[in-house]
């Protein structure tokens, strides 16, 4: 999936600095969110205000921990169905980490380009809308993304671990976590998810369903593939292939990326408060909400 140097090489640096970091120094604040020091710096930040997009950018925003690394596999494989090119990363592909020179050196990549991002819709540079590049935005219901956030800095070694996972959901909750608030990003992207040349997806859909999931965004991105392409990009793409490949495009991190990817997992660490307080949460922020309903909440988090 990766040039492996320039991707695995990025992953590693992000780790090393890590070993010397402790978890109270870990985050930065930019414009009212927290992000790792390890991987965003304020300068990169001002350099992106700067950056061009072009129309037939690919940009993939989530939240951490959504399947934004399932969703970069796929659409790789979608390009080189389409094009028989191998997709490569000549950069880390996460729009906002990396060295401010990084958007000089994204003009020589040809196109398209996948920009992957965690931030909210009103961060992002302005040339995505105005050359209106198309965007995917996935999300995952809250419970099993604090759970896997929490698994994915109790797990990597090298990455500041919480001391408990009732720690880090207090965290979580109030969002002093990196990339900030879920619920922040939520409600930030709810009012854009029907804006033209958007296309939501839902990680619990593409856990039933994955081929059609593929479907969906191969018409989205205006990609014509036969059913059979599409069969063979669903068979490289489930949970299982990932995770078995997750160390040669991911390096040392990726048994850690690709941990379960189960629905549900979150019940085996959820104590009733918990459930509760984040019930009322997601209440209070998203029920009513075009987004709100696209969760399925209920389906997901009330079982």
């Amino acid at each position: 999936m990766a040039n492996k140097s320039k991707f695995i090489d990025y992953i590693d640096e992000a780790l090393e600095k890590s070993k010397e970091t402790a978890l109270s120094h870990l985050f930065f604040t930019y414009q009212g969110i927290p992000y790792p020091i390890t991987m965003c710096t304020s300068e990169t930040f001002k350099a992106l205000d700067t950056f061009e997009a072009r129309s037939d950018d690919i940009v993939l925003a989530s939240y951490p921990k959504c399947g934004s690394n399932w969703i970069l596999h796929i659409i790789s494989e979608l390009i080189f169905a389409d094009s028989k090119k191998k997709y490569e990363y000549p950069e880390f592909p996460i729009l906002e980490c990396g060295d401010p020179e990084k958007y000089q050196r994204m003009k020589q990549f040809p196109s398209p380009r996948i920009l992957a991002t965690h931030l909210h819709y009103d961060k992002l540079p302005g040339s995505i809308f105005k050359n209106k590049a198309k965007i995917l935005v996935i999300f995952r219901n809250p419970k099993d993304t604090a759970v896997s956030f929490f698994h994915f800095h109790n797990d990597v070694p090298d990455i500041p671990s919480y001391g408990s996972w009732d720690e880090f959901f207090r965290q979580f909750m109030k969002g002093q976590v990196s990339w900030g608030s879920y619920f922040d990003f939520a409600i930030n992207w709810n009012k854009h998810l029907d804006d033209e040349n958007i296309k939501f997806i839902l990680y619990e859909d593409l856990k039933k369903n994955l081929a059609a999931g593929i479907q969906q965004i191969a018409d989205f991105l205006g990609f014509s593939l036969t059913g059979e392409q599409i069969q063979t990009i669903t068979a490289q793409s489930t949970f299982q292939a990932m995770r078995a490949k997750s160390q040669e495009t991911h390096g040392a991190v990726g048994p850690f990326l690709f941990r379960k990817g189960e629905v549900g997992d979150w019940k085996n660490l959820f104590s009733e408060t918990q459930n509760q307080e984040m019930d009322a949460k997601f209440k209070e922020c998203l029920t009513g909400t075009s987004l709100g309903a696209k969760l399925k909440y209920e389906s997901y988090c009330q079982a």
